[in-house]
């Protein structure tokens, strides 16, 4: 029975691999997104801000920080 050029399952496996993967670099990337898109630093700012405990310079400073 012929298997192809790389014999047994190949490319086949790593393809596999890869694809796991990506799916799991993903999930990485948006998994400190909530609902709206914000993520749960800018949550925390939102909310240090609401606070008083920063002032509006240095949360827009920050704000465009976590933006970038």
């Amino acid at each position: 029975m012929f298997h192809g050029e790389y014999g047994g399952y190949g490319f086949m496996g790593f393809g596999w691999i890869f694809i796991i993967l990506i799916i799991i670099l993903i999930v990485f990337i948006f998994r400190n997104r909530d609902e709206s898109g914000k993520s749960k630093a800018q949550d925390i700012l939102d909310e240090r801000y609401a606070k008083g405990e920063i002032d509006l310079e240095e949360y827009r400073e920050k704000s465009k920080h976590l933006a970038d």
